[in-house]
């Protein structure tokens, strides 16, 4: 009887326990679910706050870093959205299949959103579990509480003509995460200096290659604040550097007239950019010419080096490359354009682990992200990521650097293809930009190399990009073909000399 009664008891306590362990992770998940669901309207009303501040013409300085603050924050806040919906639903898979929900918010071991996040590019202190998510949420109520003054103030600026970035994500017709950037330049130009300075000021522009410079300017030089305020906007680069004369019009006669207004007092704007650095003998030139022009006139000079600093009137304009969270916002938009919300959460893990790969580069974010968006299959997504991370891994192996840094610096790289295999290797030599309106470009693209529809004879050259914003750039690859035994022999060479 004793023995009944025991296993009965036993029995009664082991349905209660699990009845409460089940009862305890219930409210847990529908807690997580309703922090995610508060996390959402915040960011909503955040981003709409963002995209109204992008239409005014906003001058006050404190007012551009606070909605610089704002952007950074919904950036962050998507990105931890999307993390925590992706861990969820892998849990959510385990659970269906192991009937285990232990950790409903906590990252599992293989989990691909916990390799991204602790690879060298994701954020090194983020932590996705119940007490992230609820600093994520107080952070963000904090903003939304701070930013009832910042909405108020934002009704006293006048809206500008063009739209905000955001509006144009889905057609790739506006530069995306350079707001801060671009008001400053444009006030810097507004910038009337007290009679008796000097004729003109001069701001450096400095940056690695393709991170968005000569975009950022050009967009500021169609501003209508701008082309009011100049007479003249005048490109120079390259050989037009060799300026001839000592008159004020050998500047336009050597360079590119991109802008001309015969009713604003005669001002000039010249734009000088450059990839390597100025020698002392032309600036003083160009000085010289500058001390002719009316009061009030800029140069801006964009270039990589940081010796060109030297010649600023005022604090030099640094442009790195996007943030992790604010450069998978601009992946996302690209990859998912023409997909519904049931491939968005299938393949948004998979794109995640492939935007961290990409090493915040504007161009491949074009290019992968149009691969993607042409085949939305998790199939062909896990594929191209398997690549990816080939073709970086075995870059970092033999030359100790990212590919996307190889080719900043001018050297070749090894492409892949989703294929694979073969004895033939196609290597990039180097990229080099024209202006898309006035060159032909080949019909041969890296979209058709990487996905096989078309192969590569000899040594070639393929359009690698072609930019749809001012200005207009196409990025061309030259490529070579080399067997896979060269390059064993070459891989050699490089460790030897290293050595």
């Amino acid at each position: 009887m004793e023995v009944i009664v025991s296993a009965v008891l036993g029995d009664i306590i082991s349905r209660s326990v699990s009845f409460l362990v089940d009862r305890y992770h219930r409210l847990q998940a529908g807690g997580a679910e309703e922090s995610l669901q508060r996390l959402r309207r915040l960011l909503l009303r955040v981003q709409a706050t963002v995209e109204e501040a992008e239409r005014r013409q906003i001058t006050n300085q404190a007012m551009l870093r606070q909605l610089e603050m704002l952007r950074n924050d919904m950036y962050r806040g998507y990105y931890m959205l999307d993390a925590l919906t992706c861990i969820r639903r892998g849990e959510g898979d385990a659970t269906a299949k192991d009937e285990v929900s232990d950790r409903s918010l906590m990252l599992c071991r293989f989990s691909p959103v916990k390799r991204l996040c602790l690879s060298a590019r994701a954020p090194k202190n983020m932590v996705f579990d119940g007490n992230e998510l609820s600093k994520a949420l107080c952070c963000l109520e904090t903003t939304v509480a701070d930013m009832k003054e910042f909405v108020v103030f934002l009704k006293c600026y006048p809206l500008l003509c063009r739209q905000p970035c955001s509006s144009y994500l889905s057609t790739d017709m506006c530069m995306f995460g350079r707001h801060t950037e671009y008001e400053r330049i444009v006030s810097f130009l507004l910038q009337v200096g007290p009679p008796g300075t000097a004729n003109f000021g001069v701001l450096p522009v400095v940056g690695p290659a393709r991170v968005g410079k000569s975009t950022l300017v050009e967009h500021v030089c169609y501003d209508g604040r701008v082309r009011g305020y100049f007479s003249s906007i005048v490109f120079l680069g390259g050989d037009d550097l060799q300026l001839q004369g000592t008159e004020a019009n050998a500047l336009q006669d050597s360079g590119v007239v991109k802008y001309r207004n015969s009713a604003s007092h005669g001002r000039l704007l010249v734009v000088v950019e450059l990839i390597g650095d100025l020698e002392k003998e032309i600036w003083s030139r160009l000085c010289s010419l500058l001390s002719h022009m009316a009061h009030g006139s800029k140069v801006i000079v964009t270039g990589r080096s940081e010796r060109i600093m030297r010649f600023g009137t005022t604090q030099a304009l640094r442009l790195n490359a996007l943030p992790h969270e604010a450069y998978w916002y601009f992946f996302k938009m690209i990859a998912f354009r023409d997909a519904g919300p049931e491939d968005y959460s299938e393949l948004s893990s998979i794109a995640m682990e492939i935007a961290a790969e990409l090493n915040a580069s504007f161009i491949n974010a074009n290019i992968i992200g149009t691969l993607l968006r042409a085949n939305l299959s998790a199939r062909f997504w896990r594929k191209a990521l398997e690549r990816i991370r080939e073709f970086t891994a075995k870059h970092v192996l033999m030359f100790g650097e990212h590919p996307v840094d190889l080719m900043r610096k001018g050297r070749p790289i090894y492409l892949w293809r989703m294929a694979g295999g073969g004895s033939e290797v196609l290597v990039a030599n180097g990229v080099h930009q024209v202006c898309s309106p006035q060159q032909d470009v080949p019909k041969l693209t890296l979209l058709d190399v990487v996905s096989g529809s078309a192969i590569p004879r000899g040594n070639c050259e393929f359009l690698a990009w072609k930019s749809r914003i001012p200005p207009y750039y196409s990025y061309l690859v030259s490529c070579s073909i080399m067997t896979s035994r060269r390059m064993v022999v070459n891989k050699k060479r490089s460790r030897l000399q290293s050595v």
